[in-house]
């Protein structure tokens, strides 16, 4: 195989703008994830999303390994490539910071797992979001009125309410001094929880690709624990997305001046053409 001439006239002399432009796109994105980041650090429960990308396709001009003229053979490739793309926004679940509130009603969960919650049309979801509350009824609900499930009911007449590590939900009623168990929380988990469709409202739904929630007991093998009075901060971390918000505008910035550049180029060009 002999060796080709590259050439580089024609259209491709707009291949620096179409490549910066796609650096632009990439990183507005970028901005606009880090952004929704920085607006949820104080939202319970809530995980920071990460932007992945993916270096788009290259314009080969000469392959590595091809005989030139002289019988050499040439030890590397000319390319170019054409660009980025973000390919993914991906989850991250790590655990935020256990926070006490003293809130008798809240909850934590400390490792794998999720609550349960039936939505107004009978589904499932699931959240970090431990912040619950009593309706009308004597339900645990969340914030939104959504039960908690399974439904576990308080009786009008209870004084106190304590939850084990376990799940198990007791009532001390008026006149007794022994509790009664009402119910038992479950958890759920997930073969890969970035695979979950987050719907917003600290919930989310199953996907093909986070597979089937698989129930069980708090503080069971696999299992996190039920904290009574503490509340899962989000794991935003401020100082580290302030960072990152810092190298994406550099980033858009230089790919703004790349495009800056290359229209410089293409003005000389067509100047010299006159």
């Amino acid at each position: 195989m002999t060796e080709s001439r590259p050439r580089y006239g024609g259209i491709n002399m707009l291949r620096s703008l179409f490549t910066a432009s796609t650096g632009l796109q990439a990183q507005q994105l970028q901005t606009d994830v880090i952004a929704n980041n920085i607006a949820n650090v104080n939202t319970p429960g809530f995980k920071r999303d990460r932007l992945n990308f993916q270096d788009l396709i290259y314009q080969v001009f000469r392959e590595a390994g091809v005989s030139t003229l002289t019988g050499a053979q040439v030890p590397s490739a000319l390319r170019v490539g054409l660009g980025v793309r973000p390919i993914a926004t991906q989850k991250l679940f790590t655990e935020g910071v256990i926070e006490p509130t003293g809130n008798t009603l809240d909850l934590a969960i400390m490792g794998d797992g999720f609550f349960t919650v039936l939505l107004e049309d009978g589904r499932q979801a699931y959240s970090r979001d431990g912040s619950f509350k009593l309706n009308g009824s004597g339900e645990i609900v969340t914030a939104d009125g959504l039960t908690l499930d399974p439904v576990i009911t308080i009786p009008p007449e209870a004084l106190r309410i304590e939850i084990a590590q376990d799940g198990n939900v007791s009532v001390q009623m008026s006149g007794e001094t022994e509790f009664t168990n009402v119910g038992q929380i479950q958890l759920a988990r997930f073969q890969n929880p970035t695979g979950l469709s987050a719907i917003g409202r600290n919930l989310f739904l199953p996907t093909a690709a986070s597979g089937d929630a698989q129930l069980g007991t708090p503080n069971a093998e696999g299992f996190g624990t039920v904290y009574q009075s503490y509340l899962e901060l989000s794991n935003v971390n401020i100082v580290e997305e302030l960072v990152q918000l810092i190298i994406a505008q550099r980033a858009f910035e230089t790919n703004s001046r790349a495009v800056s550049v290359a229209d410089q180029l293409l003005s000389i060009t067509n100047n010299l053409a006159r």
